[in-house]
């Protein structure tokens, strides 16, 4: 099978949109579309966040931020958050502070360079986001433990990573995901994980079911094959390749959100500080 390398394909694409706001919006709206983690995730930040914003003001983490999809649905879902955003990578924390410009100056959201292996923070958190980080880093119990101790009592964190399941994805030497510490969590190991952070947690949950890695076959790993092996000259064939899929995936995304799951090739936990 083939390797599917990520990072420089999204890096390519923040190349695109680094300079534009329009396009900015319109990637952010791509990504909430296409990848079902994002379903996901914003159905469980506004299951809790709702509950939060109407005790009026609170604060939020996002723990490895990336491009600041997350950070844009939350600000504009919760009137009475304000967000601070983290990352590693220069050139992503240059371009959200430049997207954020308006809540920046609004004091609504913080973007801050860190490495959530030596974090720590004045600031204490009511709710803590870590989407598709700790499968990059090998201790990752020790990112746990530090986001912990900056989660007040009674608050949540919310995390989203591939599950143990993705290895089936791959033949016996190669991974779908080269920049990966581990191919992913099961159940078990990631509660027992998040207990040893001194977290309870509450629901964990498979994501990428039977219509969900369906979709996502569909949708983005081919279209990622795609764009590894050819380049951005694999946009021209997609813009006839998914209007033709595009209404099967969503519908079967939607599926996944609302199933129970027994098994995925992601999983998210949500846990209670």
């Amino acid at each position: 099978m083939s390797r599917i390398a990520y990072d420089p394909v999204k890096d390519r694409f923040a190349n695109i949109i680094r300079n534009s706001r329009f396009l900015r919006r319109i990637f952010y709206f791509l990504l909430d579309l296409f990848f079902l983690r994002s379903w996901h995730i914003r159905k469980m930040l506004w299951n809790v966040g709702k509950k939060m914003d109407r005790k009026g003001e609170w604060q939020l983490l996002d723990a490895g931020s990336g491009f600041g999809q997350y950070d844009r649905f939350i600000l504009k879902a919760f009137k009475n958050v304000n967000v601070t955003a983290v990352d590693v990578k220069d050139d992503y924390l240059r371009d959200a502070k430049h997207y954020f410009s308006e809540q920046i100056r609004d004091g609504r959201i913080q973007i801050k360079k860190a490495d959530l292996l030596a974090f720590e923070s004045d600031e204490k958190y009511d709710i803590i986001i870590c989407i598709d980080v700790l499968e990059h880093i090998e201790e990752d119990v020790k990112v746990m433990k530090n986001l912990a101790n900056v989660l007040n009592p009674g608050g949540h964190f919310l995390m989203h990573s591939p599950s143990h399941y993705s290895e089936e994805d791959a033949g016996d030497d190669e991974s779908f995901v080269d920049e990966h510490a581990r191919a992913g969590y099961s159940k078990e190991e990631i509660a027992d994980k998040l207990i040893q952070a001194g977290l309870t947690p509450e629901k964990v949950h498979y994501t990428y079911g039977f219509w969900g890695h369906k979709a996502w076959v569909l949708s983005v790993k081919w279209p990622m094959l795609w764009f590894n092996k050819i380049g951005m000259i694999a946009a021209l064939p997609l813009l006839i390749y998914y209007p033709l899929v595009l209404p099967f995936t969503l519908l079967m995304n939607l599926a996944d959100l609302y199933s129970g799951n027994p098994k995925g090739n992601g999983i998210y936990a949500l846990a209670k500080k």
